[in-house]
């Protein structure tokens, strides 16, 4: 049977990015019937990571009690498949019970995508995939199966050796930044591996969320997921609540639009707070100040929207309470105005100063093939020439000539190191000017139209596996939600960007000085909260 014929098909790009599955056009699948699909979704003729189609997600959720420390008596596997060329997503799923023996043979060897998926799954239930290359635990939950695992005795890899020598760094850093631990092994001053533990956090997120039927305090939990990304996430988790309404709802598509200049203006203020701290690693301090005082112009007009910086309040469920007025938008088109005006010079100081140059150019690279391994997401996918954008791929924005970031690499210079990463920033900051730009346009011609308030009394769609993904500025944040027959959440799970690039950070400075750490660090900025759920 062919593998479309067996999987359930929904089109996210009707809705903004809001997939519905009922749960019964779930098909059930025979384990191995499903790592069979798994391998011709993800994989190419030659099985090399596919390029169009990626997982998005793959969970387990608990049937019945767990029975004694002894395991669950039954688990219920969910995997989600995008692929961008078609804009569609698939589901299926499979069923361990209680009575089931035996192992699951790890799909991670074949696709290393997956071995974040699979590590959680042992995590949380204590199911072994065998043959797994990476069987460690990944965040340390407060609910976890072994509850006797600690992170202060993660099982870091080590190498015999007189000529190599461990460094280690964190999980307290010299700077305020959250916890983690980066293990080093070294040759002198190169860098032979590094190994990052996270999981030093342990909110309880999803299961708060899950633990509250009040639709505004789901939406504050979901607004703390990650602190920088209270747009992105914000946004995922509204799709999940409007389910119910399955896209159709008065002002959607003005409540869609003003929620694509936030997200850009988002985008923007972390671009160029990036470029502020690179600049800092790099010792340019020029560049560090101007970049510094840029983004606090871009989210100080955020705060002349809804009253916060970071955005948080502006998002809500079928509505929102602070509308962008034509005075606001004529607030934020003219700061950015002056914002990108500055930022482009910055740039051009940076693409001509030597000293900068020799501290970027073939510095931490990361190649095509190793981002398409790794499932990479967002800008560090397509630093290394892969085109994978969420907002293209479903069709997120609702606005016309939109055109968002698609990588030609060897024109861009797309080569995968960090002066591909500082291009990156560079231009996805030109293309969200420009979108926020058309968005106020958008906008202003549509003064007369009801504005919706929140509405948090609406069920969710029932008896259905919702998806809803949104292109954050670090890349595809998604969020899946179970609902029961009153359309209330039974299941939530999470999946921030971070999760997929933190090895994208390790493979980089293999080879590379320890001192190119730190920058090729901040190069992509990764989230530990979003990793620590």
């Amino acid at each position: 049977m062919n593998t479309l014929d067996r999987w359930a098909v929904c089109r996210p790009a009707t809705s903004g990015g809001v997939g519905i599955f009922p749960e019964g056009k779930i098909p059930e699948l025979p384990y191995a019937a499903f790592a069979e699909d798994m391998r011709r979704l993800l994989l190419d003729e030659t099985g090399s990571a596919a390029e169009g189609s990626r997982c998005v997600a793959y969970f387990a959720v608990p049937q019945g009690e767990a029975d004694a420390g002894e395991g669950i008596s039954g688990l219920t596997f969910y995997a989600l498949v995008a692929r961008d060329e078609t804009g569609d997503m698939l589901a299926a799923k499979y069923v361990r019970d209680y009575h089931d023996e035996g192992e699951l043979a790890s799909l991670a060897a074949e696709i290393p995508a997956l071995h974040v998926y699979e590590r959680d799954i042992a995590e949380r239930y204590g199911v072994r995939f065998v043959g797994t290359p990476w069987d460690k635990p990944l965040r340390y939950p407060f609910d976890r199966f072994r509850q006797r695992d600690r992170i202060d005795t993660y099982p870091f890899y080590s190498i015999d050796g007189h000529e190599l020598h461990e460094v280690h760094v964190g999980p307290v850093h010299a700077g305020i930044i959250e916890p983690g631990a980066f293990r080093f092994l070294c040759d002198g001053e190169r860098i032979v591996h590094l190994e990052i533990a996270l999981g030093y956090q342990h909110r309880g997120v999803e299961a708060g969320i899950t633990g509250t039927s009040h639709r505004l305090r789901q939406m504050l939990l979901g607004e703390t997921i990650a602190g920088d990304t209270v747009i992105g996430h914000g946004t995922a988790m509204a799709g999940i609540l409007e389910s119910g309404a399955g896209g159709e709802w008065e002002g959607n598509g003005l409540i869609r639009c003003e929620r694509a200049v936030a997200l850009e203006m988002e985008r923007l203020a972390i671009h160029i707070g990036d470029t502020a701290a690179l600049c800092m690693d790099l010792g340019y301090q020029t560049g560090h100040v101007a970049c510094e005082a840029l983004r606090t112009l871009v989210i100080n007009a955020m705060q002349q929207w809804c009253g916060n910086r970071f955005g948080k309040g502006l998002v809500r469920p079928f509505g929102a309470n602070h509308r962008l007025t034509l005075e606001r938008a004529k607030y934020i088109e003219a700061t950015l105005a002056e914002v990108m005006e500055r930022y482009r010079m910055v740039g051009r100081d940076l693409l001509s100063t030597p000293s900068v140059l020799s501290r970027l150019e073939g510095i931490c690279t990361v190649t095509r093939r190793q981002a398409l391994q790794v499932g990479a997401v967002g800008p560090a996918a397509r630093m290394a020439g892969v085109a994978r954008d969420t907002r293209r791929a479903f069709a997120f924005y609702p606005l016309e000539g939109f055109e968002p970031v698609v990588i030609d690499a060897e024109a861009d210079g797309m080569n995968g190191d960090l002066m591909a990463r500082l291009k990156m920033r560079l231009r996805e900051a030109e293309v969200s000017y420009t979108m926020i730009g058309a968005g106020c346009k958008e906008l202003a011609g549509r003064w007369f139209e009801a504005y919706p308030a929140p509405d948090y009394g609406q069920p969710l769609a029932p008896e259905a596996l919702v998806v809803s993904v949104a292109e954050g500025w670090r890349g595809e944040i998604c969020h899946v939600a179970l609902t029961d027959r009153k359309g209330e959440l039974r299941g939530y799970r999470i999946f921030d960007p971070s999760l997929h690039n933190w090895m994208m950070l390790a493979l980089s400075v293999r080879g590379a000085q320890i001192s190119d750490f730190p920058v090729s660090n901040k190069s992509f900025n990764l989230s530990y909260c979003g990793h620590d759920l």
